[in-house]
């Protein structure tokens, strides 16, 4: 019988949901979504944390504003760093900004195992897991090592991206998590002089995938010059007081989220077991 150290499911017990964050594809706002997800909800109340589990490009110490390294407690438990009121980890704190992290699929599963099994959360609410994109082993070893609440998938309004974003869900589905819905990111941009909406990359793509595979459409989000101003300055645009828009987009998704969870059927059977 493995014992609590090599079981990361037991040392979860103090996290109410794990919520995981996919993408088909890279570049269609996965992190943003991410991040600016946690914010909302750790402003609504929770005590929200934020795993990078993005083991060949983690962004999220930039978009967080964090440098620096993880410690670990008198036990040898990594200790989160913490940032505007959420608990990060990321492999971006192990490995160099500009150091290129070379894994096989092995040790990428070690590497999230030990993120999720080796990590002092502490109580939470929600645990957000930035996933890398596809249906690689991150992915896989997170919905096989923990109980997952259910994923959110991002996608943008291209068809191609559509695409992709399909054989993602296929994958959580067929690993028996729940999918709690898609969003699109960069759905629209909107002319701040006019307010006009200029859909530059297509209209209703995630509305439509949605309808055809049956799964709730949680929101969309405005293609923003302030978003990327935000995530490159380590501001995420979610703690910007005069970003009317944008923030009232990334609460109406965390709303959605929150009545998802809320209004989940029975539960499944367990995650596929490696």
């Amino acid at each position: 019988m493995a014992s609590e150290s090599e079981n990361p499911r037991a040392l979860l017990t103090g996290i109410r949901h794990v919520i995981a964050v996919a993408s088909g594809k890279g570049g269609v706002g996965k992190s943003t979504v991410s991040v600016n997800l946690a914010l909302a909800l750790a402003e609504a109340g929770h005590a929200a944390g934020l795993l990078d589990a993005d083991v060949y490009g983690p962004n999220v110490p930039q978009m967080m504003g964090v440098t620096g390294s993880l410690e670990k407690d008198p036990a040898g438990r990594i200790q989160p760093i913490i940032r505007h009121g959420i608990r990060l980890v990321s492999v971006g704190f192990v490995a160099g900004p500009s150091d290129a992290v070379i894994y096989r699929g092995p040790l990428v599963g070690k590497m999230v195992k030990g993120f999720l099994g080796n990590v002092a959360w502490g109580e939470l609410d929600y645990l957000v897991v930035d996933l890398p994109p596809g249906t690689g082993d991150a992915a896989l070893t997170l919905a096989q090592s923990t109980e997952l609440t259910g994923a959110v998938i991002v996608t943008t309004p291209q068809q191609v991206a559509l695409s992709d974003v399909r054989k993602s869900i296929t994958m959580f589905q067929r690993l028996r998590v729940p999918v709690l819905g898609i969003v699109e990111n960069m759905s629209y941009y909107v002319n701040t002089g006019t307010g006009e909406r200029t859909h530059i990359f297509g209209r209703g793509g995630g509305v439509a995938l949605s309808d055809e595979l049956g799964l709730p459409f949680l929101g969309e989000i405005p293609l923003s010059p302030a978003v990327c101003a935000g995530g490159d300055a380590g501001e995420p645009i979610f703690l910007e007081p005069e970003s009317t828009v944008e923030t009232a987009a990334f609460n109406r998704i965390r709303t959605a989220v929150e009545t998802e969870i809320e209004n989940q059927s029975a539960a499944l059977p367990n995650p596929v077991r490696s």
